[in-house]
């Protein structure tokens, strides 16, 4: 997977190396508060979340879950919304299916049932 400086430069295809260097490349061009990242990732205490930023680490299965159906979230969006800016902004924006909420909101408050639900419904509306 690029890091996060070079996403934008390869947009059609998603970060590609580990788990945690495609984690910290999304949050970064999705824009994600420290926070966020944490809820995402499972809530690793931060003395585990800043050592996995700085020098990667050793995941659980549900955090490297997590980042498998986060990833996931990317390549569709990519699919379905070829412009970058519009594919990145869309976990911002409300939307009816998740009753007006963004799905960033609906990724953040359902744990990793919320970020699956975003998952499938991403992979519904490209078909996949």
């Amino acid at each position: 997977m690029p890091d996060a400086t070079n996403i934008e430069s390869t947009r059609a295809s998603p970060p590609a190396a580990d788990g945690l260097s495609a984690f910290f490349a999304l949050a970064d061009v999705w824009k994600l508060t420290t926070d966020q990242q944490i809820t995402l990732l499972g809530s690793p205490g931060r003395s585990t979340f800043f050592k996995w930023k700085k020098d990667g680490g050793v995941l659980s299965p549900d955090t490297a879950e997590r980042i498998s159906h986060l990833v996931s979230i990317y390549k569709a969006l990519q699919v379905l919304f070829p412009q970058a800016e519009r594919a990145d902004a869309w976990i911002e924006r409300p939307h009816r299916f998740f009753g007006a909420k963004p799905a960033l909101e609906v990724m953040l408050g359902g744990g990793l049932e919320g970020i699956i639900l975003v998952r499938d419904y991403l992979d519904a509306q490209r078909g996949g």
